[in-house]
């Protein structure tokens, strides 16, 4: 029976450690999502001649620079500082002692082997426990981002990213999230502390980024499936 039984959870192993490796994909460059940040604009009716200027070759003369269009591209600047830390500690003990006389019988105490029969209970117990637990981040730089979508109360739908090549891997810094037209600075540059749902990515892949990972039958030891 043993013979049937272990080829089954070897194939089970194999199945949730594939299934560990396809969870922790990194990002790849050509993601739909990512792929094109601004639609396309329909082309524009030829201008008529004998004009000076023309509206459809979309001169502003008298506009602020600052972005605010879908298409229009922004700096936003990475100032991304966390640190979190936690320390519990638990102490107690209890000790119980109980004693019971003798029983006396016609005024005389009951004896066994000639000691009395007295009855004493003792009891201690104690707990110590401790733990810690701390955590910071940080992430400095500068990325510049596409006008995705322009909602309905001006804030304005951003997200961009920007793939590095270095030696024997890839960098890749990703950013997303609702900007409000009244933070950007006149350099056209908003910081990402003002960023609202912002979701950022910074991750790697390639030789670098693979000696710090985890091979994926140490993965599958470490996951929840493990039952021991």
């Amino acid at each position: 029976m043993s013979t049937f039984i272990l080829p089954r959870l070897a194939l089970a192993a194999l199945a949730l450690a594939a299934l560990a490796g396809c969870a922790m994909e990194s990002p790849h460059k050509d993601d739909a999502e990512w792929a094109a940040t601004a639609p396309v604009a329909p082309s524009a009716a030829p201008a008529a001649d004998g004009s000076i200027f023309h509206d459809e070759q979309n001169m502003e003369l008298f506009s602020d620079p600052r972005a605010h269009r879908v298409g229009d591209i922004l700096t936003i600047t990475l100032i991304e500082s966390t640190q979190a830390s936690k320390k519990s500690e638990t102490s107690t003990s209890k000790t119980d002692k109980t004693g019971i006389d003798a029983p006396t019988i016609l005024g005389q105490s009951l004896k066994f082997g000639g000691k009395a029969a007295d009855i004493t209970t003792n009891a201690a117990r104690s707990f110590d426990g401790n733990g810690s637990s701390s955590q910071s981040n940080q992430l400095t730089g500068q990325i510049t981002v596409t006008v995705a979508q322009r909602l309905t109360n001006g804030n304005l739908l951003v997200r961009g990213e920007k793939w590095l090549t270095i030696n024997q891997g890839q960098e890749l810094v990703r950013i997303s999230g609702i900007v409000r037209a009244q933070d950007i600075g006149q350099d056209n540059s908003v910081p990402s502390t003002r960023v609202a749902d912002a979701r950022i990515t910074y991750t790697g892949r390639g030789t670098l980024a693979e000696a710090n990972t985890k091979g994926w039958l140490s993965r599958f030891f470490s996951s929840k499936w493990m039952p021991y």
